[in-house]
């Protein structure tokens, strides 16, 4: 087993950072898997993953540092900074199109676990890896960015609400396959065999993605992250609220009350439901109105979420009503 030994100070000073460079890092190791294993990352697979294939067979060298750097044992670490937060992708892209050359070829050597192939011993590593990822943000990230960005958001608000009420070790269960706190300041990573790192004076960052992507990340003695995947992610739901609910509080309104079991934004809701923005906004002050729903701000997006009152009401469903 390989763990993290984390201080209490660094524990209790963790965030969570939203990061476009994460986002597009996870996007173009979805792409380069080409498989996925929701319906959501499918769909977007389908319409994007040509484009892909194509740019990487004009560009022969870049398909060769890509397979190198996320090749099956690590990533290569310059193609994946722990985020400082708050910054646009360009702000993050040029952090690895500055990586020395170096530095960049030595990470390969890591993630291919020997030497380089003498097709990988060049200078412009970095900025080949860059000029991928600033297409891959372009073509098939940036479009969808405030909806993945919603999402995102969400899960940091479920999440904290979470720590709040159970603490670190529920917050941090199942952040990624085989992680959970083992006691003692130890955070287990994963089952791999490798020495344990002393955290201490550092800082933890939690990175959220919107693909079913997740690795580890760190700038050592500095910034260590944990990337991991959305608890909700695109994939359309069914809220399918109760035929009762649906007459009491009219169809469109029930089905914003039943999707609001986590955290979302009027974004991503018209998005789940298939109803316009004012219809969405009206519903939800209505709720809001009645009790059913409150809201709080994440970043750029105000999000809502169903109060006790609201949870109740929905918990119905479940109840035997005579007759």
């Amino acid at each position: 087993m390989s763990w993290w030994q984390v201080s209490a100070d660094v524990l209790a000073s963790g965030r969570f950072v939203v990061s476009p460079l994460a986002e597009a890092v996870a996007a173009l190791k979805t792409l380069h898997v080409g498989a996925s294993r929701g319906p959501a990352d499918r769909t977007w697979l389908d319409v994007h993953l040509p484009g892909y294939r194509d740019r990487l067979a004009a560009d022969p060298v870049t398909a060769l540092i890509v397979r190198a750097a996320l090749a099956p044992a690590w990533n290569a670490g310059f193609l994946t900074p722990p985020p400082a937060g708050g910054g646009t992708f360009a702000d993050e892209l040029e952090h690895v199109r500055a990586v020395p050359p170096e530095v960049a070829r030595a990470d390969l050597e890591v993630s291919l676990g020997g030497p380089l192939p003498a097709g990988l011993r060049r200078d412009d590593v970095a900025a080949r890896a860059a000029d991928l990822l600033d297409w891959v943000w372009t073509a098939t990230v940036a479009p969808d960015w405030p909806r993945r960005r919603s999402t995102i958001e969400a899960d940091v608000v479920a999440r904290t609400a979470r720590l709040a009420r159970e603490g670190w070790t529920a917050a941090l269960a199942g952040l990624r396959p085989g992680m959970r706190w083992l006691g003692d300041g130890r955070l287990l990573l994963h089952t791999r065999r490798l020495p344990p790192l002393d955290l201490h004076g550092v800082e933890l960052l939690l990175v959220p993605v919107t693909p079913d992507q997740s690795w580890l990340s760190w700038d050592a003695g500095r910034r260590y992250a944990v990337v991991y995947p959305c608890s909700g992610t695109l994939a359309p739901r069914d809220p399918a609220p109760p035929d009762a609910l649906r007459r009491l509080l009219g169809p469109g309104r029930a089905d914003v009350l039943a999707l609001l079991d986590t955290p979302l934004s009027s974004t991503h809701l018209v998005a789940l439901t298939g109803q316009g923005l004012g219809s969405v906004g009206r519903h939800l002050r209505v709720l809001r109105d009645a009790g059913l729903v409150e809201r709080a701000r994440a970043g750029r997006s105000v999000l809502y979420r169903r109060t006790a009152v609201g949870d109740a009401l929905v918990a119905g469903r479940t109840a035997d009503h005579p007759g």
